[in-house]
């Protein structure tokens, strides 16, 4: 019987999970990606615990909610004692290494305070939240003097230019931009530009450049066990693509947009407020929508044609029996769904997210190719690499849950909801609009079997039925008729509130063990500390 020795944990960025063809999109076909599906399990029911990348990829590096780690936003640090996948797994003898994207930031402030030498081994695998940077690849760096840094410390700056793509920033002038009638560089960062090629090879650009380094990791490593982060930037703006795939799809094979029918749409503020942002105005508009979706299906048919090339070397080097394969996105895209751009609100074009797991031992095979409808979270992806590995558990720490019974059909007794959070203190335009106070912008998702329920600070809550209402466009928070679901999921939002792992300190173990040797109230002989005895 075959073990997991590997874990192949592979992350797009801004994919939704409805553009895929084992998710039913019915003009985009990613037969390596529906490869990967029919050998493990679809759940259709997956959620991203925040919808922009720091707080979603920090969930899913420590297994937390966005509440516990405290990354509420982008290029917010991770608190130096959150312990993240590297951490679990490289005591044990297991590489971690990463290829793409993290959008970790330093917590420049933690490590002076703790004088730890910035320059250090500890310091660097801390600013990589536990990750070893085999090739680090965040992408955006705009042509600003303030990215200067960033950009040369980029491994693909200097690919790029040996490769002979000159200039300041090869990403930007290369990678994301086209070409105009006069040579001229048509950034990518506009939409307009969307349907042109961009300026680079195919060959050199950055998911293939990605997936190159994830393949010569794979074979550096041998038969040395390791766990590897393949993080691809795209489909994630700026919306530009090499040829062939900027021109594989056309506007009639762009779906219909999530929109309400004058009058029905939600007057709730927040909501309201976001539909009035820069990039929800211009995805409002068919023109921008048309331009920039074959685009984005583009990027998505470009990451799947380079899994195949992945998935045929795990294959043929034997790794393909012995490596657990897991399948995500960090979060989804809005599109002009709902009348928003972005994916900063909780619905589910932004919130739900593509998981796909194979585990290649044969206790496994009872599901294989199977869909599964359980409420399932990103950050139920460490608990199933420790469990899948044979490694120790950290029940005071991790909030997510163990896929690998789903996976071996074991019964189990599942959660009844998914949560995922935003804080849109950082949006500016939406707060002052709201006029709410920094510290009040939270909006909280609770997702049950059948309602979705929105909690906000200082607004009402919104509910949507999901199985009679599965686009949200009917926003039933205000309707008395519904006014014992609410309280239901005001009930389970409480008690998520509640169950937070705070104590992360002291294992459960250690606490037990102390537990029995105080025995408070029992007077046996060998209770260490003498306490109350007459």
């Amino acid at each position: 019987m075959p073990h997991v020795r590997n874990v192949l944990y592979i992350m797009c960025d801004q994919l939704r999970r409805d553009y895929l063809s084992c998710y039913g999109h019915a003009h985009l076909h990613t037969p390596n990606i529906d490869r990967l599906a029919a050998a493990g399990v679809r759940f259709s029911r997956a959620y991203t615990q925040g919808t922009i990348c720091g707080p979603s990829r920090m969930s899913a590096y420590t297994g937390r909610y966005v509440s516990s780690h405290q990354v509420a936003w982008n290029a917010v640090p991770l608190p130096l004692e959150e312990l993240t996948i590297g951490d679990y797994l490289r005591p044990h003898g297991i590489r971690t290494a990463l290829v793409g994207k993290t959008h970790a930031t330093p917590n420049l402030d933690a490590l002076q305070r703790l004088d730890i030498d910035p320059d250090s081994a500890q310091a660097q695998r801390l600013n990589e939240v536990g990750f070893e940077a085999y090739f680090r690849h965040d992408g955006i760096f705009p042509d600003s003097p303030l990215f200067a840094d960033k950009r040369e410390s980029a491994p693909y700056t200097h690919y790029l230019r040996a490769q002979g793509y000159a200039g300041t920033n090869p990403w930007h002038e290369w990678a994301n931009a086209a070409a105009g009638d006069a040579g001229e560089v048509l950034s990518g960062w506009h939409m307009r530009n969307a349907h042109l090629p961009a300026r680079v090879d195919e060959a050199h650009s950055e998911t293939v450049y990605t997936t190159d380094r994830a393949i010569d990791f794979i074979h550096e490593q041998g038969e040395q066990p390791w766990c590897l982060h393949l993080s691809y930037i795209k489909p994630h703006w700026p919306y530009i693509a090499p040829a062939p795939y900027h021109a594989l799809y056309g506007v009639d094979q762009v779906q219909a947009p999530i929109r309400a029918t004058p009058g029905q749409a939600s007057d709730h503020p927040v909501y309201q407020a976001f539909r009035q942002h820069q990039e929800s105005l211009n995805f409002s508009r068919d023109e921008v929508r048309l331009r920039v979706i074959p685009t984005y299906m583009g990027l998505i048919k470009q990451v799947d044609d380079q899994l195949g090339r992945l998935f045929d070397v795990l294959q043929s080097t034997g790794r393909w029996d012995d490596t657990l394969i897991v399948f995500t996105s960090d979060h989804g895209d809005f599109l002009g769904d709902h009348q928003l751009g972005e994916k900063e609100f909780l619905l589910e074009p932004a919130v739900g997210v593509p998981l796909i797991v194979r585990d290649p031992r044969s206790a496994a095979d009872i599901s294989r190719g199977t869909v599964d409808a359980r409420l399932v979270e990103t950050i139920d992806a460490l608990p199933t690499f420790l469990e899948a590995l044979g490694l120790p558990s950290a029940e005071h720490r991790l909030e997510g849950r163990s896929l690998i019974p789903l996976l071996h059909g074991v019964e189990t007794d599942w959660r009844r909801y998914a949560i995922a959070e935003y804080d849109y203190a950082f949006q500016a335009p939406a707060r002052e609009r709201l006029a709410q106070p920094i510290d009040r912008c939270r909006m909280t998702m609770v997702r049950s079997e059948r309602w979705k329920y929105l909690a906000y600070d200082g607004f009402r809550a919104q509910l949507f039925d999901l199985e009679n209402d599965p686009q949200e466009l009917h926003d039933l928070g205000a309707d008395p008729a519904y006014a014992q679901v609410r309280e239901v999921h005001q009930g389970y939002l409480f008690e998520w509130l509640r169950g937070l792992k705070r104590r992360t300190t002291i294992s459960h173990g250690e606490i037990d063990l102390r537990g029995q040797r105080f025995r408070y109230g029992e007077p046996e002989a060998e209770k260490l500390v003498q306490i109350g005895v007459w």
